[in-house]
């Protein structure tokens, strides 16, 4: 089977939407994807047009994104590319998915701590908030 793996650097734009259903748990979560390019005209860094991707995880991904990921948070995403063009109110609309296959934080811009999660532990496996980084734990002291 052909498959089109790509690998997206950007910010989350949404909050993840984590779902469990009788299939199994699946999460969601839309990533902005903006270029920059130097103008040497005006010699200063220039914005590209943004795109918009939503990204899909199952099983465990989708559980750890929901205790891990936040609305601008810069991250990596490693996955299938899948393009969908359907007709709506007599308008083709094209949407671009991606299912995540990866997903991390973007360490060029900032710093994470790792936490394993321990299977069987239902706690751990469905984070249903998120964890302040050791940084904000030792300023609240």
């Amino acid at each position: 089977m052909n498959e089109t793996l790509v690998t997206l650097v950007g910010n989350a734009a949404t909050p993840v939407d984590f779902r469990e259903t009788a299939a199994g748990s699946t999460a969601r979560f839309r990533l902005a994807v903006t270029p920059r390019r130097w103008d040497r005209e005006q010699q200063i860094w220039a914005d590209g047009r943004t795109s918009f991707y939503t990204v899909w995880a199952r099983r465990t991904l989708a559980a750890n994104l929901s205790g891990s990921v936040s609305v601008g948070e810069p991250l990596v995403v490693h996955g299938r590319l899948k393009v969908r063009e359907e007709e709506r109110e007599g308008a083709w609309k094209t949407s671009v998915d991606i299912d995540a296959l990866a997903v991390g934080h973007d360490l060029t811009r900032g710093t994470a701590a790792f936490r394993r999660v321990v299977r069987g532990d239902p706690a751990l496996t469905a984070p249903t908030h998120r964890q302040k980084p050791a940084t904000e734990m030792a300023s609240m002291s």
